[in-house]
């Protein structure tokens, strides 16, 4: 019964979707005041529908209702309630409908927040908006619909795979989806401003929040999944270039040279066709990731199962939503030809646009990255993976420069500034940066010169940030921003610079010396839980000071389904991690046990925490 309802709603919502569109479109000519709040009302009402499907799904989760196929395929009566909630959005059907709502009500916060704007520019957004709503509610209805009946209804589930049973996993979806919904209104509001030729400083001032909240919600989503991956899949690390990692990736890169065009957009009424064009992009990379997750082309633990339908449905749905937005967009640049963007090379839009230029190429390097294995498959059947040594080769040479640039950027004055003499504070941050990156050099295992002057480039950065902490020409947003982003490149190198890794086969009783450490294999005790039996690890790790760290990593064997995972033990602290992960080989006799030195791991969290503070200032800010 409950599913039959949400199905319903769902209906409704696709009628509702439809009645806007064509209502809006009849008053763009006449703006009649009642007819406005008619549009308002049923997009309240569609909002409705949609928390009403939503929460139906949520219901068939909680009550464990297996005449639900979705909820058949993706719970457990055994399966611990908190994992029964984030189950409604941990597979595709139900991500797919958590991403119609944040659609559905980013478009109603939009239209409470634009109460005195023009009410062309308003509907002209509620259009395009809906369309994506209507794409969506489509696809979901025909592809994917998460209330599906199953007979004979089932007495058991089939249950959630346990590695997406975390904590972190959980909230990430609802975290990355707000992120990547938001570009949907950046990009529908985009394309209202270029019909509506309002595409000036107002029109920035406004679009700018949604830009900024946008931007937040991607950096803690991502944040969040590079944690999961760093202790639950017991790989150590925090960031492997996983195809779907990527898919993330590139639409942040392209909402930071957003963010950053939109404050000259605000400040100087220039960079338009180039913000509108950041705009579509942003949106349609977000799109595309969606596409590469449910379509089966991307191989990757995070990929939802699928048949190769929603693919196309997807991309027949990003092929409509990016020819319409080129058709805007050249109508628009015809009818633009006294844009002008002649900046002084001394200025704030010039650093601006040279940022840009930097975002633009680590973007292409993970683009091509990600979807030349695909394209090589489809026309020579060769699979191939692309590594971190394809990123690191084509990106870290342009770090150096980019952080250099970084560190002047902030401080450059709009409009046109001036060559100033030589500055001896910034000669000394120089050489002082040259010393502290040789320190750090010649004691460590990096026998790579370059590897010196880009320390020495993100030290010259994080200095100059720090600086930037007592300069009254740099908002306190951006001083937080590039500082936490300084920080968090320096504690990425420093981490690659100096982690250590021991990785053997080992049985109970074991000693084992890895460089200045032993590591002991004490023992293992058994335990059972609702819903999985484990083999608990008894490891110590004796440093060269005596020092000793008690570790307890371990091995889950789930009942429904029957899956076993390596559960990492890790000791944190401001300097460092030490990681341990063990895996069963054969006969609860040997086990394959990895420990890692990890340095400054916890400054990678922080200073991505601290990022996505700065910019929660700016929407504080700006939302004012």
């Amino acid at each position: 019964m409950i599913s039959h309802l949400g199905s319903y709603s769902l209906i409704f919502c696709t009628i509702f979707a439809f009645l806007i569109i064509l209502q809006s479109a009849k008053l763009i000519g006449n703006q009649s005041k009642i007819f406005l709040k008619k549009i308002y009302t049923i997009i309240t009402l569609q909002l409705f529908f949609v928390i009403f499907s939503f929460s139906c799904l949520l219901i068939a989760f909680v009550s464990s209702d297996f005449s639900n196929i979705t909820v058949y395929n993706n719970s457990h009566t055994e399966k611990p309630f908190f994992y029964k909630i984030s189950g409604v959005w941990g597979n595709h059907e139900g991500s797919l409908l958590l991403w119609l709502l944040v659609l559905v009500l980013f478009l109603f916060l939009f239209i409470l927040d634009t109460k005195n704007y023009d009410n062309k520019y308003k509907l002209l957004t509620v259009i395009f908006q809906e369309i994506i709503i209507l794409g969506f509610l489509l696809f979901i209805i025909i592809t994917s619909n998460p209330f599906d009946y199953i007979f004979p209804v089932p007495l058991e589930g089939l249950g959630l795979n346990p590695i997406l049973q975390d904590p972190a996993l959980a909230i990430h979806p609802p975290i990355l989806y707000i992120g990547y919904v938001g570009t949907s209104l950046i990009f529908s509001s985009s394309l209202a401003a270029v019909i509506n030729n309002t595409v000036n400083s107002e029109w920035a001032k406004q679009i700018k929040k949604w830009v900024f909240l946008s931007w937040i919600f991607l950096t803690l989503g991502i944040m969040l999944g590079s944690i999961w991956a760093y202790y639950e899949l017991g790989w150590g690390g925090f960031w492997f270039w996983d195809p779907v990692e990527n898919v993330s990736l590139m639409p942040w890169f392209c909402l930071t040279a957003l963010l950053h065009t939109i404050l000259v957009l605000e400040k100087r009424n220039a960079l338009k066709n180039w913000t509108i064009v950041l705009s579509i992009a942003t949106f349609s990379l977000s799109m595309s990731g969606t596409f590469l997750v449910r379509s089966g082309i991307l191989n990757s633990i995070h990929t939802f199962a699928n048949d190769p339908s929603r693919g196309v449905f997807i991309l027949t749905f990003l092929f409509f939503l990016i020819l319409l937005a080129i058709i805007v967009l050249f109508i628009y640049l015809e009818n633009d030809k006294k844009n002008s963007n002649n900046f002084n090379i001394l200025s704030k839009e010039t650093a601006v646009l040279v940022n840009n230029w930097f975002m633009m190429y680590f973007l292409s390097v993970v683009l091509i990255g990600t979807i030349y294995p695909i394209f090589l498959e489809v026309f020579t059947n060769e699979k191939i993976s692309v590594g971190p040594p394809f990123y690191q080769k084509l990106m870290i040479p342009f770090l150096i420069p980019f952080f250099i640039f970084m560190s002047f950027g902030p401080r450059v004055k709009w409009i046109k500034d001036k060559l100033k003499k030589i500055n001896y504070t910034q000669i000394i941050v120089f050489i002082s940066s040259l010393i502290i990156a040789y320190i750090i050099f010649s004691n460590s295992s990096v026998s790579y010169l370059f590897s010196s002057f880009l320390i020495a480039a993100s030290i010259f950065l994080v200095l100059n940030s720090l600086y930037d902490f007592f300069s009254k020409s740099v908002q306190i947003p951006q001083k937080i921003s590039h500082f936490s982003f300084s920080i968090l490149i320096l504690s990425i190198l420093l981490n690659g610079i100096y982690s250590e890794e021991f990785n053997s086969n080992m049985k109970v009783g074991d000693e084992l010396k890895f460089i200045d450490k032993t590591i002991k294999f004490k023992g293992i005790n058994f335990d059972e839980k609702d819903n999985y039996k484990l083999l608990r690890g008894d490891f110590e790790v004796i440093d060269s000071g005596k020092n000793t760290l008690r570790f307890n990593p371990e091995i889950r064997i789930y009942n429904q389904p029957v899956i076993s995972t390596s559960e990492a033990d890790i000791k944190t602290n401001l300097f460092n991690d030490n990681f341990i992960v063990f895996t069963l080989l054969k006969d609860n006799e040997i086990f394959n046990v990895r420990y890692q030195h990890k340095p400054f791991m916890i400054w990678i969290w922080i200073s991505i925490i601290m990022l996505a503070f700065g910019g929660t200032l700016a929407v504080i800010k700006y939302g004012k």
